[in-house]
């Protein structure tokens, strides 16, 4: 299940990785005590859990997919929902128990919508066996993850990742995380939609105009995504050559505007990289693919427990 600013989105996969069910409903969550929230989001995952049943599936764990610094269970800081210090396993935990009172509890666990993302494209995506690769999901904010040799680097406490709060300038736009001149002020889903001349609350709906007006070739649209991109490769070459990657792979919004980002971020990708083996036009800049989704990569890291474990969750 991922939260995140503007909808939420449930799937249940089976054991092959397949989607069985997925229900996702737009909602505004800025400014929404937290315990509605997950509240809404425990009755969603409800009802999928029931539409799992129709299909003769047993529902044996819930993963949580939530913006910000995430760890042990609690959502540190969510700069873009507003949230601080929320539990969010546990609340959601009570109010999903609260609504299968004659259900056994089901295990809850929770990490960085990035990661899932992360970790959904490398299990399902068109990666062609790579192994090593920064991942970034943009949104409101931009997310991002690293994975090396296959597993998620995750830094001493669990923060790795918020590339969207590297600050490209710092005398620029001061950013919910009350810093000035983060990425996500440049490249962020508002920043984009105010640089071509969008109401940002419209949030899906002014991404899918932004891509139509791009593609007409609108100068101002075609102008912002440019130079989004820019700023995007200024970010991204500092952290390939802190983190030598085998690719950087974009995903959320990015994915869909690839074609008018692409040669922005690559040129400063190349003018930047040191070692020398990046190259405009090349295949280590790439898009997500379809798979490579946060509730999904959710879904998918229970069902990996049950892969690893299947004796504990047989049914006797």
């Amino acid at each position: 299940m991922e939260i995140n600013i503007d909808y939420v989105s449930v799937c249940a996969v089976d054991l092959t990785g397949t989607d069985r069910v997925r229900v996702t409903e737009h909602t505004d969550h800025r400014g929404v005590p937290p315990a509605e929230v997950l509240a809404h989001a425990a009755r969603l995952t409800n009802r999928v859990i029931g539409s799992t049943r129709e299909q003769h599936l047993r529902v044996v764990g819930v993963e949580l997919a939530l913006p910000g610094l995430v760890s042990g269970g609690v959502v540190r800081q969510a700069p873009n929902l507003g949230w601080s210090r929320v539990a969010a396993e546990g609340i959601f935990g009570q109010a999903l128990g609260t609504l299968r009172p004659a259900g056994r509890a089901l295990p809850v666990g929770s990490d960085n919508e990035a990661n899932l993302a992360a970790l959904a494209e490398y299990w399902f995506g068109g990666l062609g066996g790579l192994r090593t690769f920064l991942y970034l999901t943009g949104e409101i904010g931009v997310g991002g993850a690293l994975v090396v040799n296959g597993q998620m680097l995750r830094g001493a406490h669990g923060f790795a990742g918020e590339i969207g709060h590297v600050v490209v300038d710092p005398q620029g736009p001061l950013c919910r995380c009350g810093a000035h001149g983060c990425l996500e002020q440049y490249a962020g889903r508002g920043a984009l939609l105010t640089a071509a001349g969008i109401d940002p609350d419209l949030g899906v709906r002014g991404i899918a105009e932004l891509e139509q007006r791009a593609a007409a070739g609108e100068a101002r649209a075609v102008e912002a995504l440019a130079t989004a991109g820019d700023r995007l490769g200024v970010v991204l070459a500092g952290a390939v050559n802190l983190f030598d990657p085998e690719a950087v792979v974009l995903g959320g919004i990015y994915r869909t505007l690839m074609p008018w980002l692409e040669r922005s971020a690559d040129a400063q990708l190349t003018a930047r990289v040191v070692s020398g083996r990046w190259h405009a036009g090349g295949s280590r800049l790439r898009a997500s693919s379809r798979s490579g989704d946060a509730a999904r990569g959710a879904a998918a890291r229970v069902m990996y427990e049950v892969m690893e474990n299947p004796a504990a969750y047989a049914v006797r």
